[in-house]
């Protein structure tokens, strides 16, 4: 007989869920906060609601209330999606201990909206013209290569603070990563985030026996935290006086847009990214009017004759 959902039945059962994505599914730090929060939100607006307007709603009535109170409020159909994804998965997970959901729901269609990226001239900026000592950090080789790295290689935040100096082949610059689903694939670098690497590991880290060290760490020999990754990302971009914001992921989409309108195959940025669907990578296929002209500018014989000259 299947167990009636209720919000005390319920609310042990969210801290099991969250534990279970994080060893079997590998979900990021982010994703996780995430989930634990809306999942939190719904059963507190469930009690709330029965409590003060004095009903007894069933979950599938709670949650269409839930709901309608966020389009009320213009959520971000983004974040009405990720909710109905958590709920999803949860009510999934909950069929394993004979709890019934039917949720029954369908997610919002969202507008595709092109991912923002840098140029190659801003890009060139953050990596070459921001000096070590006016960097005002105490630190300023490991930020350094942290900026390389990001855009070298297009990873993750949460994949970036996770390496361990065994996945690294400075000779072969590749990096062996551990990305969403627990899945592993390789990343490669280029020669200036090499001799970022290098410089660092020489003249800042502390030296190490330990392979499994991780690459980026603290003054208290901890792994860096993203927060940490995205206040070194704000200051490079506070440096240089970038009119709009740079994050982590903001230089990951920049490393794909760049790939591909350099001829890189869709399959390989694919597989370099993590990305499950190729769906995912496509989005990146598009190039501005400014860098065809750019391009054509390059490219064309006169021009290069010019330059010969």
């Amino acid at each position: 007989m299947s167990i009636i959902p209720t919000p005390a039945v319920l609310q042990p059962k969210v801290a099991e869920f969250i534990t279970y994505l994080e060893i079997e599914k590998n979900l990021s730090a982010h994703t996780l906060r995430a989930y634990h929060s809306d999942l939190t939100q719904l059963l507190n607006f469930w009690e709330q609601t029965n409590t003060e307007k004095k009903l007894t709603l069933k979950l599938k009535q709670a949650l269409e209330l839930f709901l309608v109170q966020l389009y009320q409020q213009k959520a971000d159909k983004t974040t009405i999606n990720r909710k109905i994804s958590c709920f999803k998965s949860f009510e999934k997970y909950l069929n394993n201990y004979d709890i019934k959901l039917n949720i029954n729901l369908a997610r919002p269609k969202i507008s595709k909206k092109l991912p923002i990226y840098l140029t190659p001239h801003e890009i060139q900026g953050l990596l070459d013209q921001v000096a070590p000592v006016a960097q005002q950090s105490a630190t300023p080789y490991r930020d350094l290569a942290v900026m390389e790295l990001l855009y070298a290689t297009g990873l993750r935040c949460s994949e970036l603070v996770s390496i361990r100096l065994s996945a690294i082949d400075l000779a072969q610059k590749t990096i062996r990563v551990i990305g969403k689903g627990n899945k592993e694939r390789i990343v490669l670098f280029g020669q200036p985030a090499q001799a970022s690497l290098e410089r660092y590991l020489k003249q800042e880290r502390p030296r190490t026996y330990r392979r499994d060290a991780y690459l980026f760490i603290n003054p208290q020999l901890k792994p860096l935290a993203p927060r940490t990754v995205q206040r070194i990302v704000a200051r490079f971009r506070n440096l240089l006086k970038i009119q709009r914001p740079i994050t982590p992921h903001k230089l990951r989409h920049s490393f794909a847009t760049h790939m591909l309108n350099a001829g890189a195959d869709l399959r390989v940025v694919q597989e370099l990214l993590g990305h499950q669907s190729l769906g995912s990578t496509e989005k990146y296929t598009h190039v501005t009017t400014q860098e065809l002209s750019e391009m054509c500018q390059e490219l064309h014989p006169f021009n290069k004759m010019l330059k010969s000259e």
